[in-house]
C-alpha cells in the first residue's frame, strides 16, 4: 500500500485560537465571495475577523455570553459569521431551516435556546406568534434581513464595531474551555430520531487539523457550498477546514443554480452528496455518446474507460470546462457512491475521495486522501482517529466503534441514549461494515435498515440498492423487507424512475403502466442474477413522487411517502 503523505499543519486549542491565527497568515487574501446586489464582493479574512469580533462583542453586550444562540437560515456569508461569533461567545445551535414550526419550537426549547439569528421572518415568526408554545419568554430575535421587525443584524453589527473602537476588548478577554459543549446540533437522521448531539471545540478543531494534515488545503482551494451549514459535514469540512487552510468559499444560490454557480465561481474543491455526483456524471455519459464515434459507446459498462488514449485528453479538457476548468476534488459522503464512478472520474482527472462520518464524531471518521484511496472504500481512519468492528460475522461485518477527540461528549440531556452508545471510551455508531488488511473501511450499511430473514439471513439493503441505482433508467431506489404472509420477509425495491431517460427510452411517446412495469421488471430480473437467491428482489413499487428526504438528499427510510405508486 502506498505510504501516507502528510500535509504541515498547525496547532489551534480552539475556534477563537484559529480564528486569529488563520487571519494572521491569510490577513488580506481571498475568504469568501458574497453576493451583494447582484454582484460578487470580496471578503478578506481580514474582513471576517472583524465581523466576528463585532457581532461577538454586540451579543456579549446584550448579555448573551454563554447562552445558547441558534442560527436558522440558508447557507450564506452571514450564517458562517454568525456561527463563528456563536459559538465563541456561547453555544451555538444551528437548525435546519427546512424543519416545521413544531420542530423548530421542539428544538428550541429542548435546546433551552436564549436568541435567533435568522434569515427569514418565518423563523422568527414562529416565537413571537407562538409565545404559549415557547418555555423562554424572552427570546432575542435578530433578524439578517434587516426589515426592522425584529433586531436588525446590520445595526447590531455596526453597534459591535463602534464598542470595539470605544476600547470594548470583552470578545478579546473570552477564555475558552475546548472540552466543554459549545456546540448543540439536532440530528435529523433517516429514521427521524432526532437527539441533541453535544460537541466541543476540542472535537471540531481536532477534525480540523486531522482532515488538514492527510487532505491539502490552501489559498488555491476555492470551494463552492452547496450541502445545508447546519450539518457537521459542510461545516466543518466545507467551511472551517477551508478558513483553517487558507481557502476562500462561494455559496450555492439554490440546487437549481449549481450549474450556473459552478461556471461562475470555477471552484477546484465541492463537498457533495452521491446523488449529485450521480447527476453530473449521468450528464457526462449522455454527453459522451452524442458527440462521440458509437464504436466507443456500444459497451455501455465501459464508457470512459475504453475512450482511445488520443480522445481522452479532450475529453478530460471538455468534463472539466462543464463544471468550471478548475475542479480537483469532489468530497463525497453523506451515503455510499458506486466504486466505478468513481473510478470514472479518476479517469477523467478529478478526484473523488469518499469518506465515512457522523454527526457525532464532529463528522469525519475515515476518508479516501490525496495518497491513499480505495475506490471501494470510504477511506482510512483519519489521524488520531480508531475503530474497530464489534461482533463481526464470518464475512468480517459487524457494528463499526469509534475512538477518538472528535467523539462527542453525548447527547444533550439524555443520559439513557448516551449509555448506549458511548461504552469504554468507544462510540458505538449503529453502521455495518468491515475493515480490510490495510485498515480501509467499507459500509455495509445501518444496523437499524438490516433486512433478516426467517434462515437468520443478514440482507443490506445499501448493496442492492447501489446495484439498482446504477441503471440509467432509475433515478433513485430504496430497498425495504416485506412480509409476505408465510412468517418470512422479502426484499422488496421501490423506484423513482427516471423520466427522462424513460421518454427517450419510449422515442418520445407516452408508455402505459404496463410498459413501465416490464422495463423495471427487466431491470429487476438482471439485478437479481447478479444476487443469491436469498437477497433476490420479489417485489417492486414504481414512485410518482420523490421520496421524502433529509436536507443531505438522503432517503428517510420510514418517511411519508414511501408508498406511493404509479
Amino acid at each position: 500500500m502506498k505510504k501516507i503523505k502528510y500535509f504541515k499543519t498547525y496547532e489551534i486549542t480552539d475556534l477563537k485560537d484559529m480564528l486569529y491565527k488563520m487571519t494572521e497568515k491569510n490577513k488580506n487574501k481571498l475568504a469568501f465571495k458574497v453576493r451583494e446586489n447582484n454582484k460578487i464582493v470580496c471578503k478578506t479574512y481580514e474582513d471576517f475577523k472583524q465581523n466576528v469580533e463585532s457581532l461577538a462583542t454586540k451579543l456579549i453586550d446584550m448579555g448573551l455570553e454563554g447562552k445558547k444562540i441558534a442560527i436558522i437560515g440558508k447557507n450564506s456569508y452571514e450564517w458562517a459569521t454568525s456561527y463563528y461569533a456563536a459559538v465563541i461567545v456561547g453555544v451555538a445551535v444551528p437548525i435546519d431551516k427546512e424543519c416545521q414550526k413544531d420542530t423548530i419550537i421542539e428544538f428550541l426549547n429542548t435546546g433551552e435556546v436564549d436568541s435567533i439569528i435568522a434569515d427569514d421572518l418565518k423563523y422568527l415568526d414562529i416565537v413571537s406568534q407562538n409565545p404559549d408554545a415557547m418555555v423562554k419568554k424572552d427570546i432575542v430575535l435578530i433578524d439578517m434581513k434587516n426589515t426592522r421587525k425584529y433586531i436588525d443584524y446590520s445595526t447590531i453589527m455596526q453597534e459591535g464595531q463602534d464598542l470595539i473602537k470605544k476600547g470594548d476588548n470583552r470578545f478579546e478577554n473570552i477564555k475558552i474551555n475546548p472540552d466543554e459543549m459549545k456546540i448543540l446540533l439536532f440530528t435529523s437522521g433517516t429514521t427521524g430520531n432526532s437527539k441533541g448531539v453535544m460537541l466541543s471545540h476540542k472535537n471540531i478543531c481536532s477534525n480540523i487539523v486531522s482532515v488538514a494534515s492527510v487532505v491539502k488545503v490552501n489559498s488555491s482551494t476555492s470551494v463552492l457550498s452547496i450541502l445545508p451549514l447546519h450539518h457537521t459535514y459542510e461545516c466543518t469540512l466545507g467551511f472551517l477546514l477551508v478558513l483553517y487552510g487558507g481557502g476562500n468559499i462561494a455559496y450555492c444560490d439554490g440546487l437549481r443554480y449549481i450549474n450556473k454557480n459552478i461556471l461562475e465561481y470555477k471552484p477546484t474543491f465541492i463537498l457533495c452528496v452521491p446523488l449529485l455526483l450521480e447527476n453530473v456524471y449521468k450528464k457526462i455519459i449522455k454527453t459522451l455518446k452524442e458527440s462521440i464515434p458509437k464504436k466507443y459507446t456500444e459497451n455501455k459498462e465501459n464508457i470512459i474507460e475504453n475512450i482511445p488514449f488520443f480522445l481522452k485528453p479532450i475529453i478530460r479538457r471538455k468534463v472539466k470546462k462543464s463544471l468550471g476548468g478548475r475542479i480537483k476534488t469532489f468530497i463525497v459522503g453523506a451515503a455510499k457512491i458506486n466504486s466505478n464512478i468513481v473510478k470514472d472520474y479518476f479517469r477523467l482527472g478529478i478526484k473523488v475521495l469518499q469518506g465515512y462520518g457522523l454527526t457525532e464524531c464532529s463528522p469525519l471518521v475515515a476518508g479516501n486522501n490525496d495518497s491513499c484511496f480505495k475506490a471501494e472504500s470510504c477511506g482510512m481512519p483519519i489521524p488520531n482517529v480508531k475503530y474497530k468492528i464489534i461482533n463481526p460475522n464470518s464475512e468480517g461485518i459487524g457494528e463499526i466503534a469509534v475512538k477518538g477527540p472528535n467523539v462527542m461528549l453525548g447527547y444533550y440531556k439524555n443520559e439513557e441514549a448516551t449509555r448506549k452508545v458511548l461504552k469504554d471510551g468507544w462510540f458505538y455508531t449503529g453502521d455495518l461494515g468491515h475493515i480490510d488488511d490495510d485498515d480501509f473501511l467499507y459500509i455495509s450499511g445501518r444496523n437499524k435498515n438490516m433486512i433478516l430473514t426467517k434462515n437468520g439471513e443478514n440482507i443490506y439493503p445499501e448493496e442492492i440498492e447501489e446495484m439498482l441505482n446504477d441503471n440509467e433508467l432509475i433515478t433513485e431506489a430504496l430497498v425495504v423487507g416485506e412480509e409476505n404472509g408465510k412468517d418470512d420477509v422479502t426484499v422488496k425495491a421501490k423506484i423513482l424512475p427516471n423520466i427522462e431517460v424513460l421518454k427517450n427510452f419510449f422515442d418520445n411517446k407516452i408508455p402505459s403502466k404496463e410498459e413501465i412495469r416490464q422495463i423495471f421488471s427487466d431491470v429487476i430480473r438482471k439485478v437479481n442474477s447478479g444476487l443469491p437467491n436469498y437477497k433476490h428482489i420479489k417485489s417492486f413499487k414504481i414512485m410518482d413522487e420523490d421520496f421524502e428526504r433529509t436536507t443531505t438528499n438522503k432517503i428517510k427510510r420510514y418517511g411519508k411517502n414511501v408508498d406511493k405508486e404509479k
